[in-house]
């Protein structure tokens, strides 16, 4: 059975890109559930899967956060990883649907963990939005908060992989040099910019729309938005890209891993011992991956 891939909110979860990918489990909020369910739930993913992956966002509630170590404290289990993703939402799920694609491959569940940070360096997640007054994901000029008063001003935001803020009209978002596609979710703001313009600017193989995860309006600091992401879909193309990275033994769990920090117990390497090689996967010079 492949490494199991878990999340904190069923939205993070896209459709799959082929027949094989697999699903991934909810691990729900204390208040939705009790703790001896949960114990029973990982025990029963354990057995069935060796391994779990859970992925959450940086910005989950504490409590929720604090059930995800509980649970793995209780069961004294170090086969459960547990990745706090600071990524905005449509950008993790895209990343949790990456990691559904590795997890059927011939990758050891450490290397599948450590992944999650490699792949996350090749996610460009941004929004379109309405207003920046209260974006605080992202640093926002003063000039840039003033225009945001002006009736009909739009901002194209990217949060990853480097932050950067444009007023629609006036600049453009720097995007991948590489072949990727484009994923948009629409929350309550109208506008074609990102099929019309950003699209074409990041020459996008492809366009997808999904549902907007429920955490975006908070993240974003606006409910007037299109959130999208840029993504190497291709399984082919991630299984070389993971593949071209030396691998490692952890020095403190003995697990496999690439990358300098290991995903189930997260000590890391040092320096002189990460030294990952030119994945020569990616075109138009996308830079090699050092792990940080």
């Amino acid at each position: 059975m492949p490494t199991a891939i878990a999340v904190t909110s069923a939205d993070l979860v896209l459709p799959p890109t082929d027949h094989q990918t697999p699903t991934a489990a909810l691990l729900q909020a204390p208040d939705a559930q009790p703790l001896g369910a949960a114990l029973a739930d990982m025990s029963v993913m354990l057995e069935q899967h060796g391994y779990v992956i859970a992925l959450y966002p940086a910005s989950i509630p504490v409590a929720h956060e604090r059930r995800l170590h509980t649970v793995r404290s209780v069961l004294e289990s170090n086969r459960i990883a547990l990745l706090k993703v600071d990524l905005p939402p449509l950008g993790i799920a895209v990343l949790v649907r990456q990691l559904r694609q590795l997890s059927i491959c011939d990758f050891s569940a450490g290397v599948v963990a450590s992944a999650a940070r490699l792949l996350s360096h090749y996610i460009y997640a941004g929004a379109l939005l309405s207003s920046v007054t209260k974006l605080d994901r992202v640093p926002v000029s003063l000039k840039s908060h003033a225009k945001s008063w002006v009736p009909g001003s739009q901002f194209g935001v990217l949060a990853n992989p480097s932050p950067q803020l444009i007023k629609i009209g006036s600049g453009r978002l720097a995007g991948p040099d590489f072949a990727t596609q484009l994923v948009m979710a629409k929350g309550q703001l109208q506008s074609e910019w990102v099929t019309s313009t950003l699209a074409p600017e990041w020459q996008a193989q492809s366009l997808q729309e999904t549902a907007l995860p429920s955490d975006s309006p908070r993240w974003w600091g606006t409910g007037k938005l299109i959130e999208f992401a840029a993504f190497l879909p291709d399984i082919s193309v991630l299984y070389q890209l993971v593949s071209s990275v030396r691998r490692e033994g952890c020095t403190w769990c003995g697990i496999e891993l690439i990358g300098d920090r290991c995903g189930f117990c997260s000590a890391t390497l040092a320096a002189a011992e990460n030294q990952s090689q030119d994945p020569g996967v990616l075109k138009h010079g996308t830079p090699t991956y050092q792990g940080s």
